[in-house]
């Protein structure tokens, strides 16, 4: 990204300034989710959307994502066999620690489970099947172990039985009203995750 201003260029991922008048400065994260749009209708009706900028040469076009896949990747991280370089991932901020869930783990394995640091922590993969979203599932001091029943695809949590909704709060049983908190994640490809996150952890499918 360059801005305007000073024709400084920043990073995208992490929002520091890496050339120009303001280098080493840092823009401060905001809460943000990558979700369908649907999904974001249903919990928004009365929000706003951005109209699209109606000139075509601004736009990319609508195989943009296939085309950048067959891109070449040139970093150090091409060379980590554990995963292929544009490998899908959702990569989470816990405290001071990163770590990765690659894209293909969490279809298969959600709700995942995991302890991250010193905390523990849940990832949901929504009805959508593209969105995600990742929690910290201590409530009370307690940390709560979900599943899914498999009967009606409600998310629930085993120590009460409360069903809880993609936002994180419990929307009925003895713990109605009560709210997860949020962790910050962001899906990327893995080697892009890896190169601002050197020192990241990687989940395996299964593992906790």
């Amino acid at each position: 990204m360059r801005d305007d201003e000073t024709g400084s260029w920043w990073q995208q991922i992490s929002g520091k300034a890496i050339q120009g008048p303001l280098r080493g400065q840092q823009l401060v994260n905001v809460e943000m989710d990558e979700v369908s749009f649907a999904l974001w209708k249903k919990e928004n009706p009365n929000g706003r959307v951005l109209r699209p900028d109606g000139n075509s040469e601004h736009m990319e076009s609508a195989e943009w994502e296939t085309q950048v896949a067959k891109m070449r990747v040139t970093t150090s991280v091409a060379s980590d066999s554990r995963l292929a370089p544009r490998q899908l991932v959702i990569g989470a901020i816990v405290g001071q620690q990163a770590k990765a869930y690659p894209f293909d783990a969490v279809e298969k394995q959600s709700p995942i489970l995991d302890i991250v640091g010193d905390r523990n922590i849940v990832i949901f993969l929504a009805d959508d099947k593209k969105s995600v979203r990742g929690f910290d599932r201590e409530i009370d001091g307690h940390a709560l172990e979900f599943f899914v029943r498999p009967e009606s695809n409600d998310i629930v949590d085993a120590e009460t039985g409360s069903t809880w909704d993609f936002s994180g709060r419990a929307v009925s049983g003895e713990l109605a009203g009560k709210q997860l908190a949020k962790i910050w994640t962001i899906k990327d490809y893995w080697f892009d995750w890896k190169t601002y996150h050197p020192d990241t952890q990687l989940y395996s499918l299964g593992a906790r």
